[in-house]
């Protein structure tokens, strides 16, 4: 997913791209009938809904797929869709002291054509005129390189000292057979603007009301407000990205599109499993 801080993002710290480090907000609008589901407004019971919506409560890889569209905004003129991509996300959870854990990961997304849906290596930049070469982006990092999740809140390990403890809460809803949460990326004061995400995160709730699942099949929704991307190459121009982006956990890695799958296996298998303790470096090629 290096040491600048950034994207679903503040996850070139980290090492992931789709991270929700939360911050706080009603804790249960909509799940005042929602009776057979875990009592959301207990704090160890948030911990775990929300780490079994994003990864597992068992130590085991959870890979994720996903696709979406970057647009483009400058002022006040309409947005405009510049790429599609498709992505990997690979987490993994583990127990840490003061009955914490922590998620650490990687994640691989390429870009595509908006027309021909065919995988870019480069990009007629709209804005300058400029071919731009088109980079993969790969974000990861193993143990001590995530996130610590717990009833004090999501932090980044390398910042837990520095960061302050906030209670964990956040949004639940629950209509007929889903129950969803959503969750805000929080990051540090300073960061160059506009920099925000906003995730839904959506499970059956049969599955959620079952204690024995420890892995939800969990789908999403979020949108991101980030700079240009690097590889862009605008400089200091006026303007910014937002990206738009779904997808769900995946149980195989059939479930892949073909050429993704391919591309991953030949360019980046270090980066197929989120096991904390391997030798895969820390990368990130986010700004």
């Amino acid at each position: 997913m290096s040491e600048h801080l950034s994207r679903r993002f503040f996850l070139a710290a980290t090492g992931m791209a789709a991270l929700p480090a939360v911050i706080g907000c009603s804790t249960q609008s909509g799940l005042q009938h929602s009776a057979g589901l875990p009592d959301l407004t207990l704090p160890q019971e948030n911990l775990e809904g929300m780490l079994r919506m994003t990864a597992s409560l068992e130590q085991e890889d959870v890979p994720w797929w996903f696709d979406g569209t970057i647009f483009g905004i400058v002022g006040e003129t309409e947005p405009q869709p510049l790429v599609r991509f498709e992505g990997w996300e690979v987490y993994w959870v583990r127990p840490v002291e003061n009955n914490a854990y922590e998620l650490t990961g990687h994640t691989v997304s390429f870009f595509y054509d908006l027309k021909t849906g065919k995988m870019l290596d480069s990009f007629e930049n709209p804005y300058t005129g400029m071919r731009n070469k088109v980079e993969a982006a790969v974000q990861g990092g193993g143990a001590g390189f995530g996130f610590n999740y717990s009833v004090n809140g999501v932090r980044l390990t390398k910042l837990l000292d520095k960061l302050p403890a906030k209670p964990l809460l956040l949004q639940w809803s629950s209509l007929r057979d889903i129950i969803w949460m959503h969750a805000e990326t929080a990051y540090p004061p300073g960061m160059k603007q506009p920099r925000k995400q906003r995730q839904t995160m959506f499970a059956p709730r049969n599955a959620f009301a079952d204690r024995n699942i420890k892995n939800l099949p969990t789908t999403f929704s979020a949108t991101v407000f980030e700079n240009w991307p690097h590889w862009m190459d605008m400089g200091d121009r006026p303007g910014h990205v937002i990206w738009h982006a779904s997808g769900g956990k995946i149980s195989s890695l059939d479930e892949l599109p073909n050429e993704f799958r391919a591309r991953l296996e030949r360019d980046h298998a270090d980066r197929m499993s989120a096991y904390p303790f391997s030798a895969t470096e820390k990368k990130s090629t986010f700004q």
